[in-house]
């Protein structure tokens, strides 16, 4: 299975969270974010990731998801491979 493009918008959304345990919230304005994004914040919220459908903050599954998306960002972002088992 591949990742859509609505993941994708998903995941970078996520990304923008500071971190798991992180009290701030976002905003994502419908009129000035990307019709992608807002669609990407209505998916989250209806999957139980984010408090409201525009943002507000992580759930404690939100906060879960986050930390594997920081963890499989820092594994295709690095340079490091052996780290990698085969």
């Amino acid at each position: 299975m591949a990742f859509s493009t609505d993941h994708i918008a998903e995941l970078n959304l996520l990304s923008r969270f500071d971190s798991p345990s992180s009290l701030a919230g976002l905003k994502v304005h419908s009129h000035q974010a990307d019709p992608e994004t807002v669609a990407a914040a209505e998916r989250l919220h209806q999957k139980g990731l984010i408090t409201q459908k525009d943002g507000g903050y992580l759930t404690s599954l939100g906060c879960e998801t986050l930390e594997h998306t920081q963890k499989l960002l820092g594994i295709l972002t690095s340079e490091d491979t052996s780290r990698i088992e085969h």
